[in-house]
């Protein structure tokens, strides 16, 4: 069945820019949100916002999660009176959240005792490629579960990757995030290293993105908001030390052995005095900030 509402489950900075874009695109976009502030942003990009979750869960052609952590995409696909109860059409849940691979299995089958269907598709771009639709999206489900979400996917994102069944991309993203996060640590040590040694971090990171030591950090992260002082990504510290918390997990679980991303757990954990939660997750590379910080020690 062709999809032509689209209902959008989180209006934060990634939620809102994947519902803006999906409007101009032509969709109906239906959206909520648990802070009612965002209605006024909501409305003003044209946005159908509802007060009332289960009057997006059940009027929606196909559902996109945009939610900070499991437990609240697993509170909304059970949500009373919400998708589990609907039988009118098959619908599509694309949860672009970082989660637990477990948590999106479990739901998967959940859902497809209901007849819907759920794609764990975690995003990277940040709120600016959601609001220009230019995300790169890492999915798990089923082919067929895809082909049908496909043109609500081909407009939120510039890259989408089937990486395999429920769970394998949220399996990714949090390889992806976990990587990024030491990335975050050693680029700012390795700048601190150089100005240290009388070197300008300017000068240093010519070198480093001219060589074998880049990464997506010292290309594009560090000049744009951490040597700005900018440090305005509009992603938290909190949700990465959330997301380097489920990686931890999942090596726990799975039983294999990093002591390299043991460690930078323990530094994202440990490194609140100094880098709150609410703060930019790129603080964390910040050789300015984190001189004295004995968190980095």
């Amino acid at each position: 069945m062709a999809i032509k509402v689209v209902g959008v489950v989180g209006l934060g900075n990634m939620g809102l820019g994947i519902a803006s874009t999906l409007v101009r695109a032509g969709f109906t976009v239906l959206g909520a949100d648990i802070n009612p502030a965002r209605r006024g942003p909501a409305e003003a990009a044209g946005i159908r916002f509802h007060d009332r979750l289960t009057e997006v869960l059940t009027g929606a052609d196909c559902l996109v999660f945009s939610l900070p952590y499991a437990r609240d995409v697993e509170a909304v696909v059970t949500a009373p009176g919400g998708l589990l109860e609907r039988h009118d059409r098959a619908v599509i849940v694309i949860d672009t959240s970082t989660s637990n691979p477990g948590t999106s299995r479990r739901l998967a089958a959940r859902l497809a005792e209901a007849g819907h269907g759920l794609l764990d598709a975690p995003v990277s771009g940040g709120p600016s490629g959601a609001a220009g639709g230019t995300l790169t999206m890492m999915i798990g489900g089923t082919e067929e579960h895809l082909a049908a979400a496909r043109p609500v996917i081909d407009v939120m994102s510039s890259t989408a990757i089937h990486v395999g069944p429920s769970g394998a991309g949220n399996i990714a993203k949090l390889v992806n995030n976990m990587l990024v996060a030491a990335h975050l640590i050693t680029t700012g040590e390795a700048m601190r290293l150089s100005e240290a040694a009388g070197l300008p971090a300017e000068a240093a990171l010519k070198v480093v993105n001219a060589a074998t030591g880049r990464s997506a950090v010292s290309e594009a992260m560090y000049p744009r908001w951490v040597l700005t002082g900018s440090f305005d990504s509009g992603f938290s510290a909190g949700l990465m030390r959330k997301d380097v918390g489920l990686a931890a997990d999942l090596a726990r679980e799975v039983g294999a052995c990093l002591p390299l991303s043991a460690e930078v757990a323990r530094i994202w954990a440990e490194t609140h005095g100094t880098i709150a939660d609410g703060d930019d997750f790129t603080r964390m590379a910040d050789y300015r900030t984190n001189m004295e910080n004995p968190g980095l020690e």
